[in-house]
């Protein structure tokens, strides 16, 4: 009854002055403000202006607060802090308009650019796990590592959401964030502390070391494929084309895989393969560790000794963990080998349910700590990578699209990525 005492509704159209001034005028002078933009991206910049206009931004329109005060948490005036939702832009250009709006009427500091995969508590744990264990640093890299990868499987098709889909697709919808997100906390340098912006530069790093895609080349490193009808959790389901609010020649990806390279010393020649998709056999978030093997396989050869290469899981969700295989000889009087599982879970280990992401992030913005958001500069660099992608798209038009039965692996053009490296999917 406190909480609710609090909470009041104002209505307003976007484009109009009143609903600000009642903001305002309703909760007085000095107050803390988040504002959270959970609408349609059209209206981001509208809303923007328009906060700053009305005096509620405490950003460059006021007298501004030293940036040193603001990192110490000692910002000298109420403050007024502003969460975006995805997508933000639609490719690099729209993505700097918007930053630019943005710095115009907030300061970085104040701006909570969310990705709610970042607030998972898995993939929190992928940095500590990395950073916090002194036997696992010493491979993390080109010399132990054989390739990496990244995978977002999900069983539902768009359901109501088709008209966003439509403008959307699987590689502005995932790719450019939750994937790319998670490539960078496996593939970053520790940073020199846990400050935001230690951590951000990390990334950032990570993201501009991403080999850029030709446009030309765009049809070889990337698959793009659609759902049609099939079978999925033992119900007849229908094709994308055919799914509410979709254009019946629909070219639109709901299904994307790609093979990068990061120009980096840590990860000079090492593949990462990364791939989600809609209607897929099973729901899964998971990142692929996979070890080379051993210089000189000694037990080669012998009877029943195939050693598939060490694997290291992190299992993002469902069933969240960690798992890592390996070789053993199993008892007996011979050589013959098996694969057994080192598995970690979080729901046998910690009796408390994992918080849900949101919680998390929004607990931050509350505390001013933008940690597991995105600063505008890691934005644009993921933009970057991911418009030269569509730009080669939109030059083929539906010539490389693929089609794949609700239920299924995905398209089975996504295995000519490993080409003759031997590599594989992992089965979903």
């Amino acid at each position: 009854e406190q909480f609710l005492s609090r909470v009041s509704y104002i209505s307003s159209p976007f484009e109009t002055e009143d609903g600000y001034k009642r903001i305002k005028e309703d909760y007085g002078q000095p107050a803390n403000r988040i504002y959270y933009l959970a609408t349609p991206p059209g209206q981001y910049e509208v809303i923007i202006e328009e906060l700053g206009r009305a005096g509620l931004s405490n950003g460059r329109i006021q007298a501004a607060v030293s940036t040193a005060a603001v990192e110490a948490g000692r910002e000298t005036e109420p403050y007024s802090r502003i969460i975006i939702e995805k997508p933000f832009g639609r490719d690099l250009l729209s993505a700097q308009a918007l930053n630019s709006k943005l710095s115009s009427i907030f300061r970085e500091q104040q701006i909570f650019r969310i990705d709610h995969y970042l607030g998972k508590e898995t993939v929190q744990n992928v940095m500590v796990f990395r950073f916090s264990n002194g036997f696992f640093e010493p491979v993390w890299n080109n010399r132990y590592i054989d390739h990496v990868q990244i995978t977002m499987a999900e069983t539902l098709g768009v359901e109501t959401r088709g008209e966003y889909y439509e403008k959307s697709g699987a590689l502005r919808d995932m790719v450019q964030n939750h994937l790319l997100q998670l490539l960078c906390l496996v593939a970053m340098e520790p940073p020199n502390d846990l400050h935001p912006d230690s951590i951000r530069t990390e990334k950032l790093k990570v993201l501009k070391s991403i080999k850029h895609i030709p446009t030309s080349e765009a049809g070889n490193a990337t698959i793009r494929g659609q759902y049609i009808a099939g079978v999925s959790q033992a119900e007849k389901v229908k094709g994308y084309r055919e799914e509410e609010r979709v254009m019946p020649d629909s070219v639109t990806e709901t299904y994307v895989a790609l093979r990068l390279l990061l120009d980096s010393w840590r990860w000079a020649g090492v593949p990462f393969y990364l791939r989600t998709g809609k209607r897929l056999a099973r729901r899964t978030t998971e990142i692929s560790i996979q070890f080379k093997h051993p210089p000189h396989l000694l037990f080669e050869g012998l009877r029943g000794s195939f050693s598939p290469a060490n694997t290291l899981i992190m299992r993002i969700q469902p069933d969240e963990g960690v798992m890592l295989n390996f070789n053993l000889k199993i008892p007996g009087f011979t050589t013959e080998m098996r694969t057994v599982n080192m598995d970690f879970s979080y729901g046998s280990s910690f009796a408390d349910e994992l918080p849900e992401a949101y919680e998390r992030l929004l607990l931050d913005a509350l505390l001013g700590d933008s940690t597991l958001y995105t600063r505008s500069d890691e934005v644009e660099a993921a933009w970057s990578f991911i418009t030269s992608i569509l730009s080669g798209w939109e030059q083929k038009g539906d010539q490389e699209l693929f089609f794949y039965a609700a239920g299924g692996s995905g398209p089975a053009e996504a295995r000519g990525l490993f080409s003759n490296s031997g590599h594989k999917w992992r089965k979903l």
